[in-house]
């Protein structure tokens, strides 16, 4: 067997408690998530107390989404390196503790350096997180442990809108953050007991070089998707972004291959499953915050309703997210991921092609969960595709590029709906404004049909 197919073993004796260490570990992945949707339910209440302007908002999510996005490849390399253990524990630790400045904060430059600061954890703990469970799991059992992952992660994003709309309309604003303290205290005290010190994967330095120009590069593509959802894609800012990001990739491209220790071998873009695995987890993510953004925002402007009584509506898409995920996880050793993947997208398109047949909150809830949990399900195949045959030194820097893959998914599903919606709904008044939502479920309802023909090809039938 060769160096690329060597598949990743665990110990012959498996951790006595590694499902209880699996738990805690979807329990920290699960604030970084609904990190990103508690603060936007929050950010009137946030802007209005703190005085901040349209482009301080702004930051107040892009600068969470943009360090966390372009972080994570260096997150899982240092995983490799230095043992996932140490990084999980200091994610953790960084997280947590921006999370208590960030609900401190009486003005935008702490928020903003917290939100940051939030972004740099999550970076290190969620690659690292990942690259624990394939490393604690194996076979059946790593498909159910990524199974549960993804329940935790898939349904995060929805149960953000309810949890948000509960504090800002209960205790305030600032505990959507300080929540996170005593939780994160909680899961850094039991896994610093209970983990194990898995060995490092790997030997050398840290390639910083590298990491700097990947990150630099991530971070300009993460943010021209972000910004082509206000200003269009072919803003000049936005195309010249692209333009930089894509001069950045080549530049890191061309160091890696005179880094003494590179930040990654580039050989693992290559393989089968890799790829497969980004495609699968960048389309599931761009239609889950496309789903999101557009059934939200239908329900509260078009449907009259407030952001809690979103949130409650919001409640089934996590569920069923969560369910479809944790099935998933029991199956896909049955089904094999190529089958699993074309059964999900096409549950997928059916649920979006519900919002536009019928109008009204109930076909858009039903919709919008339909779809969720053929969703949910993707994640699991993604992850189980992506790092089913990688050996124990790639774990952590392959963990890091599904993760980055996820944030660029979600970065280019929220601006390709909006910009899909805002463009028709622009152009429309009155009861025709709803036909606009039509044009972009249609879009996503596209994008998953053509999705699963392209993963009949591209995923592999079983593990190579």
């Amino acid at each position: 067997m060769s160096d690329t197919e060597t598949t990743t073993h665990v110990p012959d004796a498996p951790h006595p408690q590694r499902w209880t260490a699996l738990g805690l570990l979807g329990l920290a992945q699960l604030m970084l998530i609904l990190d990103v949707t508690v603060v936007a339910i929050a950010l009137p209440d946030m802007g209005a107390e703190l005085d901040l302007d349209r482009a301080a908002l702004t930051w107040v999510v892009s600068g969470y989404a943009l360090t966390f996005g372009s972080l994570m490849l260096l997150g899982g390399r240092a995983a490799d390196l230095f043992g996932p253990k140490r990084v999980v524990l200091a994610g953790l630790a960084v997280f947590t503790a921006a999370s208590l400045a960030a609900g401190l904060a009486t003005g935008a430059p702490l928020l903003l350096a917290a939100r940051i600061a939030q972004g740099a954890g999550a970076a290190m703990l969620s690659p690292a997180a990942l690259s624990v469970v394939v490393r604690l799991f194996d076979g059946d059992e790593r498909n159910r442990a990524l199974g549960t992952w993804s329940a935790l992660g898939g349904g995060g994003a929805a149960l953000g809108v309810l949890l948000g709309g509960l504090i800002t309309a209960g205790p305030g604003w600032s505990w959507i953050f300080f929540v996170n303290v005593p939780v994160g205290l909680t899961v850094l005290v039991l896994l610093a007991r209970i983990l194990p010190s898995l060995p490092r994967a790997a030997t050398g330095s840290l390639d910083i070089p590298g990491a700097a120009l990947v990150a630099a590069a991530t971070g300009a593509l993460i943010y021209a998707l972000i910004r082509a959802g206000d200003h269009g894609w072919l803003d000049i800012v936005t195309v010249a972004l692209v333009a930089a990001a894509a001069a950045g990739y080549g530049a890191f491209a061309l160091w890696q291959h005179r880094a003494a220790t590179p930040l990654m071998d580039l050989r693992l873009l290559g393989r089968r499953p890799v790829v497969a695995g980004t495609f699968v987890i960048a389309v599931t993510t761009a239609l889950m915050v496309g789903a999101f953004f557009l059934g939200s925002f239908y329900l509260q402007n078009q449907q009259g309703h407030g952001a809690l009584m979103t949130g409650v509506l919001f409640l089934p898409v996590a569920l069923l997210t969560m369910a479809a995920a944790a099935a998933a996880g029991r199956v896909i050793g049955r089904l094999g991921a190529r089958l699993l993947a074309m059964l999900s997208l096409a549950v997928a398109a059916a649920g979006f092609l519900l919002p536009v047949l019928w109008s009204g909150t109930a076909p858009m809830v039903t919709g919008v969960s339909v779809a969720a949990a053929g969703l949910g399900a993707l994640f699991v195949v993604a992850s189980a595709t992506a790092l089913a045959a990688v050996a124990p030194h790639e774990a952590g820097v392959t963990s890091g590029i599904v993760s980055t893959f996820h944030e660029f998914g979600a970065s280019a599903g929220a601006a390709a709906v909006s910009s899909a919606a805002a463009t028709s709904i622009a152009a429309r008044t009155g009861a025709q404004a709803g036909s606009g939502f039509d044009d972009a479920f249609l879009v996503a309802t596209g994008i998953a049909a053509a999705s699963a023909v392209i993963v009949l090809w591209l995923v592999p039938a079983k593990p190579e």
